[in-house]
């Protein structure tokens, strides 16, 4: 079938990512000699500094890896906890009933640094300096803006102006609105990394020391007394409408620090798919892979309305138990053995009818009855709630986001020794809150995922885990590593990845022709960005899917919206054979995903 770019072939590495110069900068690591976990972190740190507006410095990440040298596939858990300080009372006594979308009062543990920080030190083999240094040069001499980011600051000024001056100072220097495709420099950013380097440098010892030093300036040194200091002294304006200090405190930052994990698996037609735990949805994707399981998709035309509406109403039923039962296990009890049991999955599997589901149907635990009454009583529905103040939420494509929304990017890399990395790094968008000026960057608002009622996996409570929505994905084949994808979007990430994954599987089409075929998700469930509405029944799909598809899912019952072509999923992927043979992929939507690789 026709793709809009080849996939690339090698056998010395590969790298795939959502703009192109951190894609360059992770094989050049490889071109040095450092590995896949050389080149994921170079590469996540550059995307900090390229695409501003999806991802920032104080973000979290998750990463999955397969490492050669272990034998082992491991999680890095790069999600930071909630502060001391946030407990429902606490909000509650602000007068919100939702955790705001953007602002102080929505961060949580700034992650990433540290999850880049573990796996560098453990499993990558050059210096901090050396995997450093190309997001200090592209922060400190420039970088050419994305038309994206510029029309992101340019939406966002008069409220930078009024509300967040720090943040107005920084991307509006002078008042001077940057311009796409012309060089833009965050010389303070620039400054940050620098002096952790150099301070790591300094302490003397070796390499892996460096990197603990440059961990411990992050979390109790000078920029957690940054963080600090700005969250006690900062009012900022969100989406509640109203001005809130953080809660946010240094002891907060040295408390925590990035943690291995055991990956939750799910096996599936010779295929071993590996995901993050029910902190993240990751789940969701392996609870969809059970119900459609014993159904015969190869069958099934690769964009035809049986194989959409098969998928679809599989993601619901999947989904809807990712809003009941779904949190961090090391607060709530999470029955995954039971949601992942092949009885279970026949007992939903029927629900699966030759209609559309237009109610939301989490599926029956015995034990968890209570819970999941009082999880349903949480759904709200578009138009039940009006959002007010700077932009919230994660969705990624066009048609469904204004500029002030953030997102999220994604990284593939494979070595020529067979080690694998997929990371789906996310947060401290430059709209999710004001920049700290002598840092550079701005805090996350990942707390927003928490409900403000009691009782459900995702309450509130002070060192708890969002229950995120990064979920990168890697997969053997017969027992064998073999494959590594994701995407940003929000809600949609797991969604999407499942269409690619299961094209691959049943049809046998290359990464490429997966990515490139026309895309849909389901909009049925809470997003799990404030203000956490569903939209009962909705299907959004690319036109290109073709008019006759799109009457024949109306009249199964979906309310369809159709969105221009192009326009839905920013997946990567990355894959290697028996034989040795490295392949990568990227998605030609919003133009700025490359693969490369030789």
């Amino acid at each position: 079938m026709f793709t809009t770019r080849p996939e690339i072939l090698g056998t010395f590495g590969v790298v795939t990512s959502t703009h192109w110069l951190a894609s360059s900068v992770g094989m050049a690591m490889l071109e040095r000699g450092g590995n896949a976990f050389d080149a994921a972190v170079a590469a996540g740190f550059v995307l900090q500094i390229v695409e501003p507006h999806l991802v920032g410095p104080s973000g979290e990440v998750p990463i999955i890896f397969h490492s050669v040298k272990t034998g082992k596939t491991e999680v890095v858990c790069g999600q930071g906890v909630t502060p001391d300080a946030a407990t429902i009372e606490r909000y509650k006594a602000e007068g919100l009933d939702l955790v705001p979308g953007s602002g102080l009062l929505a961060t949580v543990v700034p992650g990433a640094f540290d999850a880049w920080m573990l796996m560098l030190r453990d499993h990558g083999t050059l210096s901090l300096r050396e995997v450093m240094e190309p997001a200090i040069y592209y922060a400190r001499t420039g970088h050419p803006m994305l038309p994206r980011v510029a029309n992101t600051i340019k939406d966002q000024a008069e409220f930078f102006k009024k509300e967040w001056p720090t943040s107005y100072d920084l991307w509006a220097k002078g008042g001077n609105l940057p311009k796409a495709k012309e060089l833009f420099i965050n010389e303070a950013l620039a400054n940050t990394y620098q002096r952790l380097v150099d301070d790591a440098e300094a302490s003397g010892g070796n390499r892996e020391a460096m990197i603990d030093k440059a961990r411990d300036g992050f979390y109790r040194g000078f920029v957690a007394e940054a963080i600090d200091r700005f969250c006690r002294e900062t009012e900022a304006m969100d989406t509640s409408g109203e001005r809130h200090k953080g809660l946010l405190t240094a002891d907060d930052m040295a408390r925590w620090s990035a943690t291995y994990e055991t990956p939750l698996t799910y096996d599936y037609h010779g295929w071993t798919v590996s995901k993050i735990g029910p902190w993240g949805q990751g789940p969701a994707f392996l609870q969809t892979l059970s119900l459609l399981k014993d159904i015969d998709l190869a069958s099934m035309e690769t964009s035809g309305p049986d194989f959409v509406h098969t998928t679809i109403e599989a993601m619901k039923l999947a989904f809807a138990d990712r809003e009941v039962y779904y949190g961090d296990p090391d607060f709530v009890t999470v029955p995954m053995e039971h949601l992942l049991s092949d009885a279970y999955a026949a007992e939903r599997r029927k629900l699966i009818s030759s209609t559309a589901s237009t109610t939301l149907t989490p599926g029956l635990v015995p034990g968890y009855e209570v819970q999941r009454e009082l999880a349903i009583k949480q759904f709200r529905y578009a138009g039940d709630t009006k959002v007010e103040g700077p932009g919230a939420g994660e969705p990624t494509m066009a048609h469904l986001r204004t500029e002030k929304r953030g997102d999220t990017v994604h990284v593939d890399v494979i070595d020529r020794w067979g080690n694998m990395v997929s990371a789906t790094p996310s947060g401290g968008w430059l709209q999710s809150s004001p920049i700290i000026p002598e840092l550079g960057f701005a805090l996350n608002s990942r707390a927003q995922m928490f409900w403000l009622e009691e009782g459900l996996p995702a309450s509130l409570s002070p060192r708890k885990r969002p229950r995120t929505t990064l979920t990168p994905s890697l997969a053997h084949f017969e027992g064998k590593p073999r494959m590594v994808f994701g995407t940003p979007g929000g809600d949609q990430q797991d969604q999407w990845q499942l269409l690619m994954f299961l094209r691959r599987v049943h049809h046998g089409l290359n990464l490429q022709e997966s990515i490139d075929l026309p895309l849909f998700h389901t909009m049925h469930f809470p997003s799990s960005f404030y203000p956490r509405e569903a939209i009962p029944g909705r299907l959004v799909i690319e036109k290109s899917i073709g008019d006759g598809v799109v009457s024949e899912l109306k009249r199964r019952g979906h309310d369809v919206e159709v969105v221009d072509e192009w326009t839905v999923g920013r997946l990567t992927a990355a894959e290697r054979s028996d034989d040795g043979i490295l392949r990568a992929a990227a998605t030609p939507r919003l133009m700025q995903a490359y693969a490369v690789g030789r």
